[in-house]
């Protein structure tokens, strides 16, 4: 008998140390409650709890990555878009996470969509594809706020993807290859523009060097004959004209031309 009755208490303080017994990892914290009264944050490594007593709630301060789904979203500019996001909090204040919210990890991501809506909401179509960082900043400001009072500190926020109607792609399309046209004419325009400069300078010099015409001319020759063609102009040159007078026959003085056919009496 007393052997059965050694036995039933051993039985009892095993239990008994069983659920006394906690071992807090390095990322967790165990939050004590003692007859419904919060008492202390705890961990890591072994505590001790008093059995019936106390009760203990396990958090892990981990960062925790938060994938929200995609929302409908109306822009500031009357477009319907689709946009889903990630977000990455962690916990800082086990106590308040426990005491201040019921399920923090619910609160969170149900906070996350609304904010994700009205924020993307509140902003153009050109701001969510092309500023998403101020809109990321945006977003995170504002849940860090709403989430300071649980012990909940966001890290980071990011849109992961903004999808628009079909059409509305085709007409962005557009209006890009339009775009890209407009800019290809201005830079065509600009570089006629300056070559026609340069060249305006450059017959101002061979203009007002004597035999400049014909040293371009020179160089321009093959040039000419490296293009097929059977046929090659040779212009010449402005500064030869004084050789007209050598090469055209002077007429005699008091003499005149008598046409053809008539003889002279």
């Amino acid at each position: 008998m007393p052997i059965q009755v050694l036995g039933i208490v051993a039985a009892i303080l095993i239990l008994v140390l069983v659920y006394a017994i906690r071992i807090a990892k390095e990322y967790e914290r165990l939050v004590i409650f003692r007859l419904g009264h919060l008492i202390a944050e705890r961990g890591p490594g072994l505590v001790i709890i008093i059995p019936i007593i106390d009760r203990a709630v396990r958090i892990s301060l981990r960062i925790v990555t938060l994938d929200v789904p995609t929302q409908e979203v109306i822009t500031r500019d009357n477009v319907t878009c689709s946009v889903n996001a990630v977000i990455y909090y962690r916990v800082v204040d086990p106590n308040r996470a426990v005491v201040n919210v019921e399920d923090f990890r619910m609160a969170t991501a149900q906070l996350a969509q609304t904010t994700l809506r009205s924020v993307a909401g509140q902003a153009e179509l050109d701001e969510l594809l092309a500023e998403r960082d101020k809109l990321n900043q945006k977003i995170q400001q504002v849940l860090d706020e709403a989430t300071d009072p649980w012990g909940i500190k966001v890290t980071a926020v990011e849109i992961k993807d903004v999808v628009i109607p079909q059409g509305l792609q085709k007409a962005i399309a557009r209006q890009a290859a339009a775009e890209r046209e407009r800019r290809a004419v201005v830079i065509q325009a600009e570089g006629e523009k300056q070559a026609a400069k340069r060249l305006s300078q450059a017959a101002k010099i061979l203009a007002s060097e004597e035999g400049g015409m014909f040293v371009r001319l020179l160089r321009t020759i093959p040039e000419i004959t490296g293009q097929p063609g059977s046929i090659l102009a040779f212009p010449l040159p402005m500064e030869l004209k004084h050789l007209w007078g050598g090469l055209t026959p002077k007429k005699e003085p008091g003499k005149e031309e008598q046409p053809e056919g008539e003889e002279k009496e």
